[in-house]
């Protein structure tokens, strides 16, 4: 799978360019279009999101996938040798060689047992990842430390050290979501971070008027 992306960093689209019968696996709700003859299976099956399986025919072709959100976007290029955690609202299509674990070893030491708002990604092959706002690249050297709210976190290799703890213990906390909680990460390695955070801009609608679901 190619990658092309057009409109960023302000309205990012990505274009997933196939070869024949090469499948990819797409958010569901943020596929839009697709070139003649692609198979859609909107009951494709992943972990930790809602996804559609795409796979094209004997000419290959391609999809395109934007985010609900304005903003920019970012493939990652996994090697097989470093995973990475991403958040779950971030994750917007991967290629059929990459697999996708909640529960892998990373994520249970911050989640426990519970489905959060982290998911894993490893393998080799392109992942794409949308950014509401700007993104943002950290790279931590070895020893370096850095706090982060939870919300602006689109992604980190698993070569970082990582804990996960409340901001207050007076203010709600989500696992599922990550309300109330920050990620203290300890170098090296590299931090995706955005400069907007879907779960603030969920906040100010409420404190607007506005009706929402979370």
């Amino acid at each position: 799978m190619q990658v092309r992306t057009r409109h960023t960093p302000t309205f990012g689209v990505a274009r997933l360019v196939l070869a024949p019968a090469e499948p990819a696996l797409v958010e569901r709700s943020s596929l839009f279009a697709t070139s003649y003859g692609v198979n859609r299976d909107t009951k494709g099956k992943a972990p930790g999101v809602k996804a559609a399986l795409c796979t094209a025919g004997a000419e290959g072709g391609w999809v395109d996938v934007a985010p609900p959100l304005p903003g920019d976007l970012h493939v990652l290029e996994l090697d097989g040798a470093t995973g990475w955690c991403v958040a779950r609202n971030s994750w917007l299509a991967s290629a059929g060689t990459v697999a996708m674990d909640p529960a892998a070893p990373p994520l249970r030491a911050l989640h426990g047992g519970d489905t959060g708002f982290l998911t894993y990604v490893y393998g080799t092959g392109s992942v794409v990842l949308a950014c509401y706002g700007t993104l943002d690249v950290l790279t931590l050297d070895a020893g370096e430390l850095v706090t982060l709210d939870s919300g602006h976190v689109v992604g980190f290799a698993d070569t970082l050290q990582c804990r996960l703890r409340a901001l207050s213990p007076d203010v709600p906390q989500s696992v599922r979501n990550g309300d109330g909680l920050v990620l203290d990460f300890a170098g090296p390695g590299l931090v995706l971070t955005r400069t907007r955070s879907p779960r603030a801009l969920v906040s100010w609608l409420r404190d607007n008027g506005f009706s929402v679901r979370s």
